[in-house]
């Protein structure tokens, strides 16, 4: 057991001593030093969009953002042939907020006809 405390007051000691330094540990370094790449503004904006013939995958998505409002929409191909389209928005003072449209006219695949299934009832004899 003093072994091992041993151990571990010699690893801090090489640590504070600046031997090495401790790894980041989601963005922040155990020192709790600042971090230099910090943006108080944040502003992107991008768009991808997918239309897959073979597979009927369609989707596209637009988003920006200008600090702490975010806008966006994206658009989904519903099973009947739709497209659903979400409007969003999102910033501190309103949260997120959507509005969900739907464009087009849904296609329902005609029912199969089935024909009834006829069953001979079963001979019976007596000997």
């Amino acid at each position: 057991m003093f072994t091992k405390c041993l151990a571990v007051l010699a690893f801090v000691a090489v640590c504070q001593a600046g031997v090495f330094e401790l790894p980041q540990i989601h963005g922040y370094a155990a020192s709790q030093r600042h971090i230099e790449d910090y943006d108080d503004h944040p502003k992107y904006e991008f768009n991808y969009g997918v239309q897959d013939g073979h597979t009927g995958d369609h989707k596209s998505q637009h988003e920006q953002r200008d600090g702490d409002v975010v806008k966006g929409y994206y658009t989904v191909a519903e099973p009947d042939g739709t497209l659903r389209t979400v409007h969003y928005t999102a910033d501190d003072h309103n949260g997120f907020n959507a509005v969900v449209e739907k464009s087009g006219h849904p296609v329902h695949p005609a029912p199969a006809h089935v024909a009834p299934v006829h069953h001979e009832a079963p001979a019976y004899y007596h000997h």
